[in-house]
């Protein structure tokens, strides 16, 4: 059984709705959710929000922290989490934002990906470093890595 599967079935139990604010990963935890039949009983809905514009207008990230700490930090990751958590009508929330690559910086290197997961009990942050094995890799690790997050999310719920 999927990770997907394993949500799904987990949000029907719990009568519970999901919604998931995606950089780097472009969708790929919406569309991971919704190749499973049924999915419409558990995804309430997805942001796609790639440029710096979108994640201020979609989800109310602030500008003063995107120019303070750049997209790929663990603030921004929480902003996301917490604004579609708030614009969405789901229980749980994860956020993506990373550097795919190729490229990156000394400071913030190619597989460097921010996560966090927004319940209304409060929110969990992490940074993972999936390394330089490629943009494709560097993406569907953490389309993975989200997914697990949500699973542990939602088990934890009541």
């Amino acid at each position: 059984m999927s990770l997907a599967d394993r949500i799904l079935d987990l949000c029907r139990a719990k009568d519970v709705m999901v919604t998931c604010a995606e950089s780097c990963t472009g969708g790929m935890v919406a569309a991971a959710l919704t190749d499973v039949p049924g999915s419409s009983a558990a995804l309430e809905r997805g942001f796609v929000t790639y440029s710096n514009a979108a994640k201020i207008e979609m989800l109310g990230v602030s500008p003063q922290t995107l120019a303070a700490v750049g997209a790929v930090s663990e603030d921004v990751a929480i902003e996301m989490a917490e604004g579609a958590l708030a614009r969405s009508h789901a229980q749980v929330s994860v956020s993506i934002t990373g550097i795919a690559g190729p490229g990156g910086s000394e400071h913030k290197p190619e597989g460097r990906v921010c996560f966090a997961v927004a319940t209304p009990a409060g929110t969990s942050v992490e940074t993972q470093e999936f390394g330089a094995p490629g943009r494709d890799a560097v993406r569907i690790a953490a389309r993975d890595h989200a997914l697990s997050l949500l699973l542990g999310a939602i088990d934890k719920l009541p």
